[in-house]
């Protein structure tokens, strides 16, 4: 059906840099938003930031100048680059979308998921 792979997740000291990929694959017809929720030890599942397939985006007041979300709508692909990391953002990160996708009769939607990458950040 459809699938959302996400990689780039790892361990970073506090103040640096990772950039997370999601790619979509399957039988898909169009993407509508999508987006990166982060899921804290703890806490609950949060979004992190958000963009359209128009390209409008929208943050989380803790992760907005640091944080930058962009999307390849030819690779069906969304990215997360994260700057000036802090320790509070460790958690799991996890990739969404709203797609729409070929069927025997037509078109389903579905709100995909992805299993999630872990980022790390050390102080």
């Amino acid at each position: 059906q459809v699938q959302l792979v996400e990689s780039g997740g790892g361990l970073v000291q506090a103040g640096g840099s990772l950039r997370l990929s999601c790619a979509a694959s399957g039988s898909i017809f169009s993407i509508n938003a999508m987006g990166w929720y982060r899921q804290a030890p703890g806490k609950q599942r949060e979004l992190a930031a958000a963009i359209t397939s128009g390209g409008s985006t929208n943050y989380a007041d803790s992760v907005k100048g640091r944080f930058t979300i962009s999307r390849d709508n030819a690779k069906n692909t969304v990215y997360l680059q994260m700057n000036s990391l802090k320790p509070e953002d460790t958690a799991v990160y996890y990739c969404n979308a709203g797609v729409s996708y070929y069927t025997d009769y037509g078109h389903g939607t579905l709100d995909a998921w992805g299993q999630g990458t872990l980022v790390t950040v050390s102080s």
